[in-house]
């Protein structure tokens, strides 16, 4: 059996974009292949991903309009180079970029701002504006009712004609149950008329556009292996890692924040690896489990949230000065995780491959500072006293990716694969609503000189139904939209290098 050298050649054919559509924020799927390839090594690759995510309004949403392709293209590269040493110590230097984001609605629905809609949700509106009404109404004095409704009619009370006109419409008030009845309506009337008009000054403070989110992340990783002997391989190492994005929360499904805005400006966090990997090169078998730790940024992100004098309607205005005032640190960190990967020769020129990967999505979420001061304020209109999370997911996230590989001739190698993604939960943030996937795989390679190689691939991605809620519905059943028979289709091209 030739499987000695196929322990090399056959886990490269694999596509570059193992990882390129996965639950949450996943996307490289931080694999330590090239860490683990014999003697000194290099790599460069890049995976493009062309998904479409389209559904319907449904849940809480008032209206069932469909929301078209809410997802957007992206790319990212990847480099690897890794230095044996001597016969015991290597080097590695990883460069990936292993989370991210990058989606915006269109069209006219829930999450695209229009003339329609409101600063809270039509129902909890419409319940202060009567309260509101009822409440200045019934605060009037009659004396305070018969003036209004004087003035209403262009009578100076100033005068001694107006005030004769007063005493004599104030006693048929206090005496004339038609009378007082006319003139309470005409007064409440008004009262209404000008709860009005401050409504619709504060719906003017939404925003204007579309929800959009995107977040970039890149890592750098510094790994040192030790190889007591020919078949184990000890590693560990420092990870550098840079996160920066922005969102834009518009349309009805966001009320109060319809217009607000996230700015994270670039920063950077530190935080580890370690790995263990047993091989015996003449059968081909190889296997490694490699953990990565959270990493925690600390960043103080830009927010702008334009519909603070809002919170006048609920009698929080002091609330609403304290927040737009107030600034400090959000910690955001990104998520531990481990990876297994396996591989064995299962007949002549042939070997099989497999990966699992677990992300501890559960644990994670984003709150901005004036964000979650905000969310204090209004929880409890929604039944979160303690307020909430822009982002969050209810599940951590498993992948298993397999397949068989085949070395066809001196020059040439392919494999097959499948793939599943269990998802971060369901229902899922309105910023990725999708919940996981189940995928098949091509790839190919070329080696043009026993030294080099040229490996590309593509993946077709059956995205699982899900449904969108908002960071306010989140932890309930409740959610504003579904999103079902979506699809992917990911590419890869990678070159590498033996020296």
């Amino acid at each position: 059996m030739k499987l000695k050298h196929l322990s090399t050649a056959m886990i490269l054919a694999t596509l570059p974009a193992t990882g390129v559509f996965a639950a949450a924020l996943d996307r490289s799927g931080q694999s330590m292949s090239a860490f683990l390839q014999p003697g000194n090594y290099f790599e460069a690759g890049i995976s493009v991903l062309d998904p479409t995510v389209e559904g319907k309004e449904a849940g809480s949403s008032a209206t069932r309009r469909d929301i078209g392709d809410m997802a957007n293209d992206y790319y990212f590269p990847n480099a690897a180079l890794k230095l044996q040493l001597n016969d015991k110590f290597s080097f590695g230097l990883l460069y990936d970029q292993p989370f991210g984001a990058n989606a915006e609605y269109s069209g006219q629905n829930v999450f695209v701002s229009d003339p329609s809609n409101t600063i809270l949700a039509p129902a909890a509106l419409d319940s202060i504006r009567t309260n509101t009404i009822n409440t200045a109404f019934n605060n009037l004095t009659a004396n305070q009712r018969v003036g209004a409704a004087l003035q209403a009619q262009g009578v100076n009370l100033s005068t001694p004609a107006g005030q004769a006109q007063f005493a004599a419409t104030l006693n048929a008030y206090n005496n004339d149950p038609t009378t007082k009845a006319v003139i309470d309506a005409g007064v409440k009337q008004g009262v209404a008329a000008q709860v009005d008009a401050g409504l619709k000054q504060v719906n003017g403070l939404l925003g204007t556009g579309a929800t959009k989110v995107k977040v970039d992340t890149q890592n750098l990783s510094f790994v040192f292996g030790f190889q007591p002997t020919q078949n184990w391989n000890i590693y560990a190492g420092g990870v550098y890692q840079t996160i920066k994005g922005n969102v834009s929360l518009r349309g009805q499904a966001y009320s109060i924040y319809n217009g607000y805005d996230a700015d994270i400006k670039e920063t950077g966090g530190a935080g580890w690896l370690a790995g263990v990997a047993y091989q015996i090169p003449e059968i081909a078998l190889k296997a490694s489990v490699t953990y990565r730790s959270e990493i925690d940024h600390d960043v103080n992100i830009r927010e702008k949230i334009p519909t603070l004098p809002a919170l006048s309607l609920l009698g929080q205005d002091a609330a609403a000065a304290a927040i737009a005032n107030s600034s400090a640190d959000t910690k955001i960190t990104t998520p531990q995780s481990v990876n297994f990967d396996f591989q064995t020769g299962i007949m002549a020129n042939t070997v099989a491959f497999a990966n699992v990967r677990w992300v501890n999505w559960k644990d994670f979420a984003i709150q901005p500072y004036k964000f979650g001061q905000l969310s204090q304020v209004v929880g409890p209109l929604v039944g979160r006293p303690n307020g909430f999370n822009l982002v969050e997911y209810a599940d951590d996230q498993w992948t298993v990716n397999a397949g068989v590989g085949r070395k066809l001739n001196e020059k040439w190698a392919g494999n097959v694969s499948v793939g599943w993604d269990s998802g971060a939960g369901n229902p899922v943030t309105t910023l990725g609503p999708t919940e996981g996937y189940w995928n098949v795989g091509l790839g190919v390679q070329y080696s043009p000189t026993p030294q080099t190689f040229i490996a590309g691939g593509v993946k077709y991605f059956w995205l699982g139904d899900a449904k969108a809620q908002t960071g306010a519905q989140a932890g309930t059943d409740q959610y504003v939209a579904e999103f079902s028979d979506n699809n992917a289709i990911a590419y890869g091209l990678k070159l590498g290098y033996k020296f």
